[in-house]
């Protein structure tokens, strides 16, 4: 069955219901690999329940709609799906505990063409039950298999990196265990955490998420700019790599006034590109 644009378009996503604790928002701090000095004060604010500061970026685990793109109806091929990029903005900080709805709807589909894909959009907002908006998130899909369908192709999107040296380098040293215990956090997805689904998938061991290197890179950039990560207000990168538990992430920094751009590499693999953090207003 081919892709039904139509319906992807026209899809209709039930309200999401995710009541999160305290335990969960420092569980997903641990997984971005805070804590690994366990008398660093500035990583205890989110890993230590009384006085807790929630991470902005926690907000993309919540009130997922899941695997919802797999349902045979959309005709996509799901095995060829890649999270191309993700991008957020956080209006106002997530309490240490509350009960969350997520509203979804795919706002953009675009046609690279025959064999080169198509391009998804989904945003989902994080509200309150009674309206408070926390945070807005698009999620941009690349469905690798299913171009060729005759609809608009998607705009040209020139490079947010700077054509000089960067300003500042980071490194990250990416636990082993940092799929383990991101999973945790909403991402069941075999490919991070057992070896033969990895090996099925193309890779010799299971990969990092993507998201938790997006979470490393707020943190990363933040630190960079001599801003904390709860002072983060927009974050988006592209995923241009894989990234594998125990890798050193080097972060490569662009300041700006009341932002940062920035390109994480492994080694020589480029594994984030096009990322943009902003520290005021919503980016």
């Amino acid at each position: 069955m081919a892709i039904q644009p139509e319906r992807l378009l026209n899809h209709r996503f039930a309200e999401i219901e995710h009541r999160y604790e305290r335990r969960d928002a420092i569980l997903y701090a641990l997984g971005l690999g805070l804590g690994a000095d366990p008398c660093n004060r500035g990583d205890l604010r989110y890993l230590f329940e009384t006085d807790l500061v929630v991470l902005p970026t926690f907000a993309v685990t919540l009130a997922s709609p899941g695997m919802w793109i797999a349902a045979p109806e959309f005709g996509v091929d799901f095995v060829k799906l890649v999270h191309a990029e993700q991008a957020a903005r956080f209006h106002i900080p997530l309490p240490p505990a509350a009960e969350v709805v997520g509203r979804a709807k795919v706002i953009a589909l675009h046609d690279r063409g025959p064999g080169r894909g198509a391009v998804l959009v989904l945003e989902r907002s994080i509200s309150s039950p009674t309206g408070v908006l926390y945070c807005t998130l698009q999620q941009t899909l690349l469905l690798r298999g299913d171009g060729g369908y005759d609809g608009a192709a998607p705009p040209a999107t020139p490079s947010l990196i700077p054509d000089r040296p960067a300003d500042a380098d980071v490194t990250v040293q990416v636990s082993p265990r940092a799929a383990l215990i991101y999973r945790l956090s909403g991402d069941r997805n075999p490919l991070h955490v057992d070896p033969d689904a990895a090996r099925r998938a193309g890779f010799d061991r299971p990969i990092l998420h993507g998201l938790a290197s997006y979470g490393m890179a707020a943190i990363a950039a933040a630190d960079a700019s001599g801003r904390t990560p709860v002072e983060v207000t927009a974050l988006q990168c592209r995923f241009s790599g894989v990234v594998f538990p125990g890798d050193l992430l080097a972060f490569k920094i662009w300041k700006g006034e009341g932002k940062a751009l920035f390109q994480a590499f492994v080694g020589d693999r480029k594994v984030l590109d096009q990322g943009l953090v902003s520290f005021e207003g919503e980016g």
